[in-house]
Order: C-alpha cells, then sequence, then structure tokens
C-alpha cells in the first residue's frame, strides 16, 4: 500500500512512466514506516531527490484524517532540507510544487519573509524548508527558530553529506553544526542524508556522525551505496603542451562537444580569460565565479539551462546541487585536487542524454594551484591558542577586529573560527565571536591524517591522468566502489574521440591573447579595522592626498598566459636575478597600454622610485633601472623598508602593523620630490596584500610626490 502511494507520488515528479529503483523504495520505507536514518551514497542522477521528495509526500499525507490509519502519527512539521547551494535547487523545488509538494526558503536574501514563513511553518501550509548549513550558525536563527524548528520536523535531509566529513574533497565546517539539529529532533524523527561523491571512510564518518545522538536501542544507520557507473559518460585526457594550446583546442573544437556544458577552471582568472578568449573567437560562453555578483551567476545559470550558451566557464563555485539534465559535455582546464572532486563535477554531465563527452585537459600549473590551496588548511596550534587568547567570555570581537592580533587571513580565521565553534571553544553571537572556556584539544594527529590523505588524493589524480587502464574504472575505485569494471567507452577503452591537434589559426590567437601584459593593480582606500587596538593611529578612510592612484601589474601569478613565467621569476623562493629581456619588454608594452589605453593614466610619469625589496633586490633594482632608462626618467632613489625580515603577511591589519613605522624617504629622495611637478612610478617586484605600495606611497605623497602610480611585475590573485 505505501509503495503504491510512492508510486504515484514519483510520476506526478518525474513523468507517468517513473518506477521507483529499488534503492529508492527501500530508502524511503525506512524513511515513512521505519523512521530510521538513511545515508544514501548514490551517483548523480540516480534520484536521491525522489526519495526525500516521495518521502516528504507520505509522510505529510499521514497528518490528513483519510490517511492517518495507515500508520503511525508523523510529526507536524515539514521536511527540513540542509543544502549548501539553495539557489541552484529551484529546479527541484519546482518539480515538488508539480507533485502538490509546498516548498519555502529561509536565506539571507528573504529576510523580511521569515515571520511570514515561520507562521506558514506553524499552520501546517509548509512541507519543504531549505535552508543553507550557513544558516544553521546565524545567532539570530540559531537561537530564534532552530530550536522551534527542531522541534517540530518531520524529515530532516542532509544534503551532499560528505561536507560533514573533514575526510571529505569538500568539507564544511558549518554543516557540523547538524548534531546540535540531530540532538534536539524529536525522537524517531527520520534523517536521510545523501552524497554523490563519498569513498569508504567518508561514507563510516558520515554514518557515524549521524548516528552519534541515536539512543541505544536505535543506533543503527542503514547505509545505501550504490553503483557509480555513469553509462553515459565517454571519459578522455588530452595532454596539451601549454595554456595556449588548450584554450586552442577548446576554439578549434568547442563545436564538436555536443549540446551545451561546463569548461571547469582551477581559479577565477582562468576562468574569466578562457571565457573572454573563447568569445573573442565568436562563441556564446559565460564566465561564472565566487567573485561574480549573485544576479549575474544566476543570469549565467539561466542562460545554460536554456541552452542559450555553448558553455559556463566555471570554477568549482558551480558544483554541487546545479541540476542540467541534458547537460552535454564537461570539459576541466586543469585538474582538481581529488579523483572524488572529479567525479563529483563530472557527475553534471549525461544525467538525461545517451551519452555525453568528458575530457580532461591537465596543465603543469596544477601542483602548484593545488599546493597553494592546501595552505589554506586549518592553522597550526600556536596561531589558534593565539585566537583563543585574544577572545574574551564577555565582550565579542568581530573577525575584523581580531585581525590585528593574529597573523591569518580572512577567509582561514573565518574557516578556523567556524570550526572552534563546533567544537565548543568559541560562539558566535551578534557582533562577533565569544570564548566559552570549555577545555579544547588541538587534534594534530587527524589533522596530520587528513592532510595525508589530502596529498594523497593528489597523487591519485595525478595517476588518473597517466593510467594505461579504463579511466572511468580507474575513478570508480577511487570512490570505493566494490562493482566497478571497465567501461568500454573512454579514450583507454576505445579509441580516442578527439585529436590532439590544434590549428595554427587558434594557436597563433591563444598565444596573442594569453601573451598580453598588463592588469591592472586597484589602491586602497580604506585602513584596516582594528589598528588602534594594536597601536597603529590609523582608521576610516586613507586620506585622498595619501593615497595611491590605479597601478598596473605585467600579470597575476594564476594567469594562463604568464602565471607560469611569473611564478619561475617572483614566487616564494626563487633566486634574485637581473630583470630577463622579455619580461622587460612586457614591462614596456604595459606602460604603452597605461599611457594610451583605455583608462591611461592621467599625466605622464616625471621620476621612478623603487620599493626596498628584502628578496630580490637586484631585480627590482634593474626594472627601475630599466624603466627610467626606456622612459629616459630619473631614478630618483628607493623607498627603505627598516622592518623585520619575518613581519607577518598573514592579513591586512597584520601586515599594516607591521609595516607602520617602518618605511623612510632618504632625504635626496624626499628633496627630489618635493621639486616634481608630475606623478612617479613606484616599482616593486610583486603585489600580495597590496598594504607595501599603498604604505610607501602614502609615505611618497607626504614628503611632496604629486602622484603615485605603483608598478609591479606580478599580482598574486
Amino acid at each position: 500500500m505505501v509503495r503504491e502511494r510512492a508510486e504515484g507520488v514519483l510520476r506526478r515528479l518525474a513523468g507517468a512512466h517513473a518506477r521507483l529503483r529499488e534503492d529508492q523504495w527501500r530508502a524511503i520505507e525506512a524513511l515513512v514506516v521505519d523512521r530510521r536514518r538513511v545515508l544514501c551514497v548514490q551517483r548523480t542522477g540516480w534520484g536521491k531527490s525522489a526519495v526525500y521528495f516521495v518521502a516528504t509526500a507520505l509522510l505529510r499525507d499521514r497528518d490528513r484524517p483519510e490517511t492517518a490509519a495507515s500508520g503511525p502519527a508523523s510529526h507536524t512539521g515539514p521536511t527540513v532540507i540542509v543544502s549548501p547551494l539553495l539557489a541552484l535547487m529551484r529546479n527541484q523545488v519546482d518539480a515538488a510544487q508539480r507533485a502538490g509538494i509546498r516548498a519555502r526558503t529561509i536565506n539571507s536574501a528573504n529576510l523580511d519573509e521569515w515571520d511570514e514563513i515561520t507562521a506558514e511553518i506553524r499552520a501546517g501550509a509548509v512541507d519543504v524548508l531549505l535552508i543553507s548549513p550557513e544558516r544553521l550558525n546565524n545567532p539570530d536563527f540559531r537561537d530564534g527558530v532552530l530550536p522551534k524548528l527542531a522541534a517540530t520536523t518531520g524529515l530532516l535531509v542532509v544534503d551532499e553529506a560528505h561536507c560533514v566529513s573533514d575526510w571529505g574533497h569538500d568539507f564544511r565546517p558549518d554543516y557540523r553544526r547538524l548534531r546540535t539539529f540531530l540532538g534536539n529532533l524529536p525522537e524517531h524523527t527520520p534523517v536521510l542524508a545523501t552524497t554523490a561523491t563519498a569513498n569508504a571512510r567518508v561514507t563510516r564518518d558520515v554514518a557515524e556522525q549521524l548516528g552519534t545522538e541515536l539512543n541505544a536501542q536505535r543506533s543503527d544507520v542503514l547505509v545505501l551505496r550504490g553503483s557509480l557507473d555513469r553509462e553515459s559518460l565517454r571519459l578522455g585526457v588530452l595532454d596539451l603542451p601549454s595554456p595556449a594550446y588548450r584554450l586552442g583546442w577548446l576554439a578549434d573544437h568547442l563545436d564538436r562537444l555536443p549540446g551545451s556544458g561546463i569548461v571547469y577552471t582551477l581559479t577565477v582568472a582562468a576562468a574569466t580569460e578562457t571565457a573572454e578568449f573563447l568569445r573573442s573567437r565568436g562563441w556564446s560562453v559565460a564566465a561564472y565565479t565566487g567573485q561574480a555578483e549573485d544576479a549575474d551567476r544566476r543570469a549565467a545559470e539561466q542562460d545554460l539551462l536554456d541552452n542559450k550558451i555553448k558553455a559556463l566557464v566555471a570554477t568549482s563555485a558551480l558544483g554541487m546541487g546545479f541540476d542540467k539534465p541534458d547537460l552535454g559535455f564537461v570539459v576541466h582546464l586543469g585538474a582538481p585536487p581529488s579523483p572524488i572532486a572529479y567525479y563529483q563535477q563530472v557527475g553534471r554531465a549525461g544525467r538525461a542524454v545517451e551519452h555525453a563527452e568528458v575530457l580532461l585537459l591537465p596543465g603543469a600549473e596544477d601542483v602548484a594551484i593545488w599546493r597553494y590551496f592546501a595552505s589554506l588548511a586549518f592553522p597550526p596550534e600556536d596561531q589558534v591558542r593565539a585566537v583563543l587568547a585574544a577572545l574574551d567570555p564577555d565582550r565579542p570581537l568581530s573577525t575584523q577586529a581580531l585581525e590585528p592580533l593574529v597573523d591569518l587571513r580572512r577567509a582561514r580565521l573565518e574557516l578556523m573560527l567556524k570550526v572552534l565553534d563546533v567544537d565548543g571553544a568559541v560562539r558566535r553571537v551578534r557582533g562577533g565571536w565569544l570564548a566559552t572556556g570549555e577545555p579544547w584539544v588541538y587534534d594534530e594527529p587527524r589533522l596530520r591524517r587528513v592532510a595525508t590523505a589530502r596529498a594523497a588524493e593528489q597523487q591519485a589524480m595525478l595517476g588518473y591522468a597517466a593510467t594505461t587502464g579504463c579511466r572511468l574504472r580507474y575513478l570508480r575505485e577511487c570512490l570505493d566502489d566494490a562493482g566497478a569494471l571497465d567501461c568500454g567507452r573512454c579514450d583507454r577503452c576505445a579509441d580516442p574521440l578527439f585529436p590532439a591537434e590544434v590549428s595554427p589559426a587558434a594557436l597563433t590567437a591563444a598565444q596573442t591573447f594569453l601573451g598580453r601584459p598588463g592588469v591592472q593593480i586597484a589602491p586602497k582606500k580604506l585602513w584596516p579595522t582594528g589598528l588602534e587596538t594594536v597601536g597603529v593611529p590609523l582608521k576610516g578612510r586613507i586620506a585622498p592626498a595619501e593615497q595611491a592612484l590605479p597601478g598596473r601589474a605585467v600579470g597575476r601569478l594564476s594567469d594562463l598566459g604568464w602565471g607560469d613565467r611569473l611564478r619561475g621569476l617572483v614566487g616564494p623562493g626563487t633566486p634574485d636575478g637581473p630583470l630577463p629581456d622579455d619580461v622587460a619588454d612586457a614591462v614596456v608594452e604595459v606602460l604603452k597600454a597605461w599611457a594610451h589605453g583605455d583608462d591611461p593614466w592621467p599625466s605622464r610619469p616625471v621620476g621612478v622610485v623603487s620599493v626596498d625589496s628584502r628578496s630580490h633586490p637586484v631585480l627590482v633594482g634593474s626594472l627601475a633601472e630599466r624603466i627610467a632608462t626606456v622612459g629616459r626618467l630619473p631614478l630618483l632613489g628607493r623607498v627603505t623598508v627598516a622592518g623585520p625580515t619575518d613581519a607577518p603577511r598573514g592579513n591586512s591589519a597584520q601586515r599594516v602593523r607591521a609595516l607602520h613605522g617602518t618605511l623612510t624617504i632618504p632625504a635626496p629622495l624626499a628633496a627630489a620630490l618635493s621639486a616634481l611637478s608630475g606623478p612617479v612610478l613606484l616599482v616593486d617586484d610583486l603585489v600580495d596584500s597590496g598594504w607595501t605600495l599603498t604604505m610607501a606611497a602614502r609615505e611618497l605623497r607626504q614628503a611632496g610626490a604629486p602622484a603615485v602610480l605603483p608598478l609591479t611585475l606580478a599580482q598574486t590573485t
């Protein structure tokens, strides 16, 4: 009887011919009849969302008089779905509404609707409530909404459940807040966790966390692991010699890729550059990154869903939750750092089409990019202890106010605080963070094991590109799929479908495009928050008379074109030496474009000043001399830096604190500046946080420079 009703709901969701898979029914039965906790590890497109929507419909039906006799009375509250990407679940919500399931969302964009939605929940008018994991630790939501919501939840769904585990490829600390949610659920409330990307270790960890709050009589979690085969996918790897070859290949062969699809890149700069180049070659594409405005991302998603563009060129910001059943291809320009992450991303393709193309175009720079992102992991114990010592149990400190006290970048500091919050050592409240005073242990052995696992995943990804065996089998074995077999379709099992050749025209165009030097350096206009607490008397807006003008760099370290060359010149640990001729030529091109381009400098520079460099003094000196010679400008001198060589570089506040009072304008340079009638070029090798150039420009302006134009070889981001 229950299965018949479940099949009926599925047909309303997916069409008249839809039938439940056996594991779908097992999950629904466990949730609706047995009120168990279930973990579904199933491939993308298997129908995990159908499980929770069908279960929701059946549980809600039981509240109605005509169906209550079919089973025990359910809780009156809605299904709560915790998902990392609510904006990308709109199509699922539409499908649920076609099945008569009423869905609402609580998020930061609809604060004015919270009271209305809460009233609808109390009135029983909401079947599904969608929230993000970040919402679980919003103080107002956590303290005012969450306890009542947990007490009335009829079904809890944890979407993309691998995010719960720090062994997973996309661990998110906010997901750990689910422990509190689980602990506040009424007894026998069913719980469903779903993911497509969990190996055996992650599966065990998630199952253990799901069972943490269960009582002794109900300590079991039903784990349903299915085959990770994707019969529609045809996988391949093309090993091309340079970024220009990879862009040229895309421009030549994009028309051979079926339908519309996604081109993934590892960095924001690569996504932007790739989209710009493909558009210059006549392709209709859009860039999608975490730095784009939300409205622009939504518009790009919709254009792809409507097949108005050939491809979305995206970072991993487009990933979990994106649902386009007819996606025809996924191409990666650069490899993700693990086969598990790669499987998750390529799983977007081929869900409702007979075949889809999956191609990896790895790059020599991939390992360096992986290394950079790995450096953002959980900080060492001394830095964590410094944060705990800086926090007060009664007076909250914001993240910005903490920055002058600890040498951590903003993103890394916020991640660490979220972990400490979950562990009970700190608590997020209105106005910032409080210390709880609870004992806390730095779990170094676990962190070391996780780091070792990450390194092994990176090696496995290199192995995927190099394997002589079946590529899909390789991925399935990385996810501990016991039924992994050769697929018979990939470029190892069958003949490669795509040649590696690139037309001379496309290659030349790509080389010219990537060879263009020049990116803007935006000037700083505000001092970091909280400097006065550490004895630095700077706050608010930087006085216009002390600001630098917009500057220029030859390129970013993450650029597809100049990135590799610049990393070898000014990257960490690189040797010092004179400016190479090819880079000097690029500097000249940047200066020409700066003088005559769309956004030129206000007037021609009248002198050159360099920054005292600790790591590359010869390089910076020769750069300044070369510019002075080519531009027939006087070399006025250099701004000296007297601070320690190991000055903090973690966040803006720490950098300003370390630099304050250490920069000096020598007397001969000061005398020269006072006689100038135009701007000076301020030359350095690398701009990272931007504060060295900002504070050097401030000293120069205070010494009499009418204006300052920063110029560097590279920018880190």
